[in-house]
């Protein structure tokens, strides 16, 4: 009777969420379509907005083109190539109106085209309006302590529903990596979309990463301690890594900054027919006139690093490894070595990593030999540059290397790690000839850096010399002629 019973209440149950499954199919779908018919009528306003707002004074229309850039007003290589692709852009197209979605609240547009010409030396030729955006925060990394990637993905695409809202463009192009945006334009806004695509939000490398249980600054210590906790991130980045593919694959065209970039890319979104690589702009002209020679105007060996206070460059690496170099006393003959890290802050969070740094310096003793520059101007970089015998570079993975080209453009000798853009595209022999170096662990940088300084300066100078000649391909010039190439496709 107890079985009869069970066997009677199963069924009951049955028949009745049997009874729910079409009435709540056809609830569903009521609402797919009432969410369909919804965004379709958001779409047909925006589009009516687009041509209001894309109609000038003498009553043609005028193609608008949109840039999202959150964090326009930084001092890295990604603002480099906004301004670089602008510069391109208005050249072809000078009758369009150009448009920037930025955070950056707390300065006017006169303050960003300045810092941008003080900075890279870049000056636009024709007007540019900028659409401020007030929840930047909610792509800040600090807002999401868990669920990074999760975090700062949902929220971009509320800050480009806020920028889609205020501004409706032709053309849409990504230019920092918020891949989520990117469906938002296309089928809401009606936009022709592109992207170019610096570093992928997520990569094969940070999945074996989890699941090697490797300890990095995206993989807490206590989650490699705990194999539960690491298959569940592992779960997590799997599933992340499918939706950004999903969002990825709605752009028109794809640009990417490197050979590492683009296997990344290629294996995440699966779009080979509209993906070509497009080298970042290296400012190489301006940096040629910088003699080859060693000339100090003091004693000594500067070494020098360039890059954004991000915690992915590894600046620690650079004064560890910096601080056994003078304690194992690697370089005997040499009067006095000094450090100089150059960067760009782009909030609080990189202000406070600059701190923990200088901290560092001093727990290791070497404060005396390290010094701080932060936003410096171009010309105060440059002059860095022409007195630094090598240059630093400790980003694992890094998708290119702006810094790593510059520097090897000033004559500098660069030391990169060995993975990523510098790796595959940047130090590589020229003409048979070496044109750097690689390395990956403290004791690696140290010995290395040791090796450099004792070599003649006839050696160095012969390496200089060929470092000087492979970076032609990274140029201002070759840049403009690729990029207006690839992004001719949205344009037709």
């Amino acid at each position: 009777r107890a079985q009869s019973g069970v066997h009677y209440c199963v069924c009951k149950y049955s028949l009745f969420f049997y009874s729910l499954f079409f009435p709540g199919l056809i609830v569903c779908g009521t609402l797919c379509v009432c969410l369909v018919i919804v965004l379709w009528g958001i779409r047909l306003l925006l589009q009516r907005k687009k041509k209001l707002v894309s109609t000038s004074k003498n009553g043609k229309n005028q193609m608008v083109i949109a840039f999202f850039h959150p964090y326009c007003n930084a001092g890295g290589g990604g603002e480099r190539v906004l301004w670089c692709a602008l510069r391109a852009l208005q050249k072809k197209y000078p009758e369009a109106v150009y448009v920037v979605y930025t955070g950056d609240v707390n300065v006017s547009g006169q303050q960003i085209l300045e810092g941008a010409f003080r900075r890279f030396n870049i000056r636009l030729i024709h007007p540019v309006q900028f659409v401020f955006l007030r929840k930047r925060y909610l792509v800040e990394d600090s807002l999401y302590p868990y669920f990074t990637l999760l975090g700062q993905s949902l929220g971009s695409i509320f800050l480009g529903w806020e920028a889609l809202m205020q501004c409706v463009p032709d053309v849409y192009i990504d230019s920092m990596g918020y891949a989520f945006t990117l469906p938002l334009f296309k089928y809401i806004g009606g936009c022709q979309v592109g992207s170019y695509v610096h570093y992928p939000t997520i990569s094969t490398d940070m999945l074996s990463v989890v699941k090697n249980q490797n300890i990095g600054f995206n993989n807490a210590a206590f989650i490699t301690r705990n194999p539960f906790l690491s298959k569940v991130k592992l779960i997590y980045y799997y599933v992340f890594a499918f939706i950004y593919g999903l969002v990825g694959s709605c752009s028109d065209v794809v640009m990417v900054n490197s050979s590492w970039t683009l296997n990344h890319i290629l294996s995440l979104w699966k779009v080979g027919n509209c993906t070509n690589i497009v080298y970042p702009p290296c400012d190489v002209q301006t940096f040629l006139d910088i003699p080859l020679h060693e000339k100090k105007v003091t004693p000594g060996h500067l070494l020098v690093s360039v890059g954004q206070f991000r915690p992915e460059k590894n600046h620690p690496l650079q004064i560890r490894a910096f601080a056994k170099l003078l304690n194992k006393k690697m370089v005997e003959s040499s009067p006095s070595l000094k450090l100089v890290l150059i960067g760009g802050c782009r909030n609080k969070d990189d202000e406070l990593r600059v701190n923990q740094l200088r901290r560092l310096s001093e727990d290791l003793g070497v404060q005396e030999y390290v010094e701080f520059k932060i936003n410096i101007p171009f010309d105060e970089l440059k002059n860095y540059l022409s007195e630094a015998t090598i240059g630093l570079h400790t980003m694992w993975n890094e998708h290119f290397g702006i810094g790593v080209v510059e520097c090897m453009a000033a004559g500098t000798i660069i030391l990169a790690h060995n993975s990523g853009g510098p790796k595959l595209d940047i130090v590589v022999p020229h003409e048979g000839d070496i044109t750097g170096f690689l390395a990956e662990s403290e004791e690696d940088y140290a010995e290395t850096i040791a090796h450099i300084l004792s070599m003649s300066a006839e050696k160095r100078l012969q390496i200089r010399k060929s470092a000087r000649a492979s970076v032609s391909r990274f140029s201002d010039q070759e840049f403009e002629v690729t990029f207006l190439s690839s992004v001719e496709k949205l344009f037709k």
